[in-house]
């Protein structure tokens, strides 16, 4: 991204609320989304695909829950990066493929959502850098990804939880892989002194 230190990082609270829906626009990102893929089960997400979605996720916000980090140009939101504790995504834990490596507490990147005039631009990598110091600010110690690592090139829209070569330049290392496609990575945020 040519223009990367005039971009700006925030966590998504209630004051902001409003930049989120505009970058994700009247669908939610992806079919209604609205990031709660991971923080609902597929029955629950399934029902409420699109406001209902909008609804939990908001809800989440409003209780002061983390919940991601946006990005902005210009005071333009261009990015968001979802990431919590894994413990909030609760589809996660029925998981085979991403079940935990181990008993180390860790923070998730579910998702990452780039506007499209600003996608291969390594804006992904920079909100991954950010959600890195925003989860070290929160106390987290360790922050974990689950990118893709296709074999060919994906549509945009399948490219939802991030793709290998973006966490590899924001510093994270392959922790386990129990899918061609799908490495399982992480990254020390600990404050050094």
């Amino acid at each position: 991204m040519d223009r990367g230190s005039d971009v700006q990082f925030r966590p998504l609270t209630l004051a902001n609320w409003a930049d989120l829906e505009t970058l994700f626009g009247p669908r939610g990102a992806c079919g209604g989304c609205w990031c709660m893929t991971w923080r609902l089960s597929a029955s629950a997400f399934e029902r409420n695909k699109g406001a209902g979605n909008r609804r939990a996720l908001r809800k989440i916000v409003a209780s002061g829950e983390p919940t991601g980090i946006l990005a902005y140009l210009e005071h333009e939101p261009i990015g968001w990066c979802a990431v919590a504790p894994r413990e909030r995504y609760v589809r996660l834990a029925g998981s085979r493929v991403l079940k935990p490596v181990d008993s180390c507490p860790v923070w998730s990147v579910s998702c990452l959502y780039v506007a499209r005039a600003h996608r291969r631009g390594g804006l992904s990598a920079m909100l991954l850098a950010a959600a890195a110091r925003y989860v070290a600010e929160q106390g987290g110690q360790t922050l974990e990804g689950y990118p893709l690592d296709p074999k060919k090139r994906l549509p945009d829209a399948f490219a939802w939880t991030g793709l290998l070569p973006a966490f590899r330049k924001a510093g994270f290392q392959e922790v386990a892989r129990r899918s061609p496609t799908r490495p399982i990575m992480r990254k020390d945020v600990r404050a050094r002194p």
